[in-house]
């Protein structure tokens, strides 16, 4: 095996008929499960995990059609549909023992991770989310030349075929613009991290990009019927962004309201892959998010948590319930 989460156990975990996703699963107490984003693999939480398995059962595992994990065939929408993707997460903590267990999210993994905290709220504790808005939300801010940022996002909605062959004829130089383009800090992902990332992405175009498809299709519908049936996050809920909202013309934090009833969200000024920018502000950030109550119907008022560093402020517009801006 090349490049681990130091101190963590590897295993190979069957979650569907012929689909295993590989987990790596370290420290002891109540569960914490971190999913990854793109263009990555469990490997970008490296750094965080071993601080929060000081206090919790971590598990880290790579999203079905990426890293070490199955990647089957698409064969309808339903594959990557994020309800799918999220329903493996809840049979990987079935397999370990968890019941209840909090979820973060960073990028694609944090659009699983939101669909798993509306589909499965008896299970998800706690949800933190890094970098994203809605599923439904994000088609929605994109437009004019400022949608140029999500370029790959258009590629691969595509139907099949042509994306996958541009793709695969220049992956690394594919994968690799994202990795630099959306850093503030290169040295954040060393030449080794960065190796398997590309590695594993180009091991993996087919997977990665009917994931992306599916944001285009499917999940659209089960965010639009989930909204119109008045479906919310009920657990207490962190976001953590880079101002998005500033540079595309939208109120972040408005756009979440509609969807929580216990919201904290914070802005960074670190880059997307924050944590590996800044690893110990995004672990005191989680480490605060599970030490919340549930608090059904009501916004807190967002408190920057002790020690954190200078890469994260805080969002000042919490409300009250009820007034989703």
């Amino acid at each position: 095996m090349g490049i681990t989460v130091s101190g963590f156990e590897y295993r190979s975990i069957e979650v569907a008929d012929g689909v295993r996703l590989s987990a790596a699963v370290g420290g002891e107490g109540p569960a914490l499960v971190l999913l990854h984003g793109f263009p990555q693999t469990h490997l970008m939480w490296r750094h965080v995990a071993p601080v929060l398995a000081e206090h919790h059962t971590v598990v880290c595992p790579d999203l079905r059609g990426y890293g070490a994990s199955g990647k089957p065939e698409a064969v309808d929408e339903g594959t990557y549909a994020k309800r799918t993707m999220a329903a493996d997460i809840v049979a990987l903590a079935d397999v370990l023992g968890f019941d209840r267990f909090a979820l973060v999210g960073h990028d694609r993994g944090a659009h699983v991770a939101f669909r798993a905290g509306l589909d499965h709220p008896d299970r998800v504790s706690h949800l933190g989310i890094l970098d994203i808005v809605p599923t439904l939300d994000t088609w929605n801010v994109l437009h004019g030349v400022g949608a140029a940022v999500a370029f790959h996002l258009y590629l691969m909605a595509q139907p099949p075929g042509l994306p996958e062959q541009m793709i695969a004829a220049s992956a690394d130089a594919f994968f690799g613009h994202f990795l630099d383009a959306w850093s503030t800090s290169p040295d954040a992902i060393p030449a080794d991290v960065r190796a398997e990332y590309l590695r594993a992405s180009r091991h993996a175009i087919a997977s990665i990009v009917a994931d992306c498809r599916a944001t285009a299709t499917v999940d659209i519908e089960h965010d639009q019927a989930d909204l119109d049936a008045g479906n919310r996050l009920t657990m207490p809920v962190m976001v953590v962004q880079q101002d998005w909202g500033r540079q595309l013309g939208f109120d972040a934090t408005a756009i979440w309201r509609p969807w929580t009833t216990d919201l904290q969200h914070f802005t960074t000024r670190a880059g997307h892959f924050m944590a590996e920018e800044a690893p110990q502000d995004i672990a005191a950030l989680i480490l605060d998010l599970v030490k919340r109550a549930e608090l059904p119907g009501a916004y807190l008022d967002s408190i920057r948590p002790n020690g954190l560093g200078p890469d994260v402020s805080v969002s000042q517009a919490a409300c009250q319930a009820g007034s989703p801006g």
